[in-house]
């Protein structure tokens, strides 16, 4: 995890007052909270590997929250998954572990513990993220390593940190401020300008090989990091 940044969580259920409760009280605990309602698109945004955590149901319309883990683990996206399911036998918990969940939480559940084993997965789940994915974009991050359709793209130690602090948010703005303070850190000499040279230098080597629409400037906001389809699935314009 990224210093400063805060612990990212995919809450997916497709019960609207569960995820906004689970949204209010995962924020109010200092997490930035993403949320999706069904299958197919937790599946979509889950892929790109920009979560520390996962809280998935099972019954979800479209795709079921075993598919969803299934495909998860099946393409190789390590993020711990805490299943959370009113599905309460042994089958069904053991079903969720040998699928690769790294917990099953049982509704209705205390919300107390629910926050205790998410910050327990987060404690455990520091390599997670190791690689991160948007479209034939794909972010290495033990090797430092950029690459679009196999294609490397060659990028200097400033325009790799942007891009890493852009994608490990992938669908969500990233402010100006966000991005000096967690990139340049207390280096004095550093302003909002030298967000835009580098966002500029950036952008450049991305377009060179063909993707130069993944990061994007958000009038007013800052940037964002995305593809169409992730768009699609958070309802990004």
């Amino acid at each position: 995890m990224l210093c400063g940044v805060k612990p990212r969580v995919l809450v997916v259920d497709d019960e609207v007052g569960v995820r906004r409760a689970l949204e209010r009280g995962l924020s109010a605990e200092g997490m930035e909270v993403v949320t999706a309602s069904d299958g197919p698109t937790a599946l979509r945004v889950a892929l790109t590997g920009a979560f520390d955590v996962v809280l998935l149901d099972i019954m979800l319309p479209g795709l079921s929250g075993y598919r969803v883990l299934q495909r998860m683990r099946a393409d190789g996206v390590r993020t711990p998954v805490l299943m959370v399911s009113a599905k309460d036998g042994e089958v069904d918990q053991a079903d969720g572990l040998d699928l690769g969940a790294d917990g099953y939480l049982v509704k209705p559940f205390s919300f107390v513990v629910l926050v205790a084993q998410v910050r327990a997965l987060l404690r455990r789940g520091g390599g997670a993220r190791r690689k991160l994915t948007l479209g034939n974009l794909v972010i290495d991050r033990g090797l430092r390593e950029v690459s679009w359709a196999g294609q490397d793209v060659s990028l200097s130690p400033r325009e790799y940190a942007v891009l890493d602090v852009l994608a490990s948010r992938a669908g969500s703005v990233v402010t100006k401020d966000e991005l000096l303070r967690t990139v340049w850190g207390d280096e004095q000499a550093a302003t909002r300008n030298a967000v835009e040279v580098y966002v500029g230098y950036l952008r450049r080597k991305l377009e060179a090989v063909g993707a130069g629409e993944v990061v994007r400037t958000i009038r007013g906001h800052g940037y964002i990091a995305s593809t169409p389809d992730l768009d699609n699935a958070l309802g990004n314009r």
